[in-house]
């Protein structure tokens, strides 16, 4: 879509049909330079978008969360530069505190934002992974587990502070190796769970019931395979099931990962784990 307007944007109130994250931003974005006086709801409440509150009122703009589902900003006629540092990524924390948990491993997270991981950090504790929160830390000790191993859950995905939609691949994956039958419930995005194909190529015994709907059966052994990313989650999450298989996995499509992911090899290979990117020409990751 092109879109002009004929002047200068002015202040309106939105009420978006559902919270959207990109919605809430795009809006809060325009509304920072539009005329007037302009009301979010219900805004989304992830951490991301009062992070860029907080840089967008550091610039100068006049916005303000009034209430959890309500973002208010007055317009400005312009903004200032602006330092600021972004929060840690919240996401690719969850990503390591799965991959130390399924490999049976010790890891320590540094700058990771526990605080933003509420319900993640519930779910795992319900499925029998040993974690601690720290301030800024999280430790995840995958060698204490107890012989019974990791309890199958239910998880259901929501917008924030419910489970990150983004955080429910790796757990699927985790869920691979529970006792006992979980059911996955997607909430946010259409067939988020098609990827789940992919993994039952490695051995994991997973009914896709619907576009929403995917029961896991756990305590699979997983084995190596040739798989393919088709996104970027599915694709962090099928390394953690390539690390916790027997064998050795060939995933195709590795660039998807790397929109999302920072040196994840580099960062792996640090642990111990023998992953090696083959080709730049066919973008391939071997785990």
């Amino acid at each position: 879509y092109y879109a002009k307007a004929p002047g200068r944007l002015r202040g309106a109130e939105i009420r978006f049909p559902f919270v959207s994250v990109m919605g809430t931003e795009n809006a809060m974005l325009a509304a920072t330079l539009a005329d007037g006086h302009t009301v979010l709801r219900p805004a989304a409440q992830e951490p991301e978008i009062d992070d860029l509150i907080a840089f967008l009122q550091k610039m100068g703009a006049d916005v303000e969360r009034t209430y959890p589902d309500t973002i208010e900003i007055e317009g400005k006629r312009r903004l200032r530069g602006a330092e600021h540092r972004v929060i840690p990524d919240r996401i690719e924390a969850g990503t390591f505190v799965v991959a130390g948990a399924i490999t049976g491993g010790k890891i320590s997270l540094t700058g990771a934002p526990c605080d933003h991981l509420g319900a993640f950090v519930e779910t795992l504790g319900r499925a029998g992974v040993n974690l601690v929160c720290g301030k800024d830390t999280i430790e995840v000790d995958g060698t204490s587990l107890d012989s019974a191993g990791f309890r199958a859950v239910d998880i259901k995905t929501a917008a924030y502070p419910g489970l990150a939609t983004d955080l429910q691949p790796p757990t699927s994956v985790l869920l691979t190796q529970a006792k006992g039958t979980s059911r996955v419930h997607e909430t946010i995005f259409e067939d988020r769970l098609e990827w789940m194909s992919e993994l039952r190529r490695m051995g994991a015994k997973i009914d896709i019931v619907d576009s929403h709907t995917a029961v896991i059966e756990g305590r699979r052994q997983l084995h190596g395979a040739d798989v393919e990313i088709g996104d970027l989650r599915a694709g962090a999450s099928l390394i953690l099931a390539a690390l916790a298989a027997k064998g050795t996995t060939t995933i195709h499509g590795a660039h998807h990962v790397h929109r999302g992911y920072e040196n994840i090899e580099g960062k792996f290979l640090e642990l111990g784990a023998r992953i090696e990117r083959l080709a730049e020409g066919n973008d391939t990751t071997s785990s």
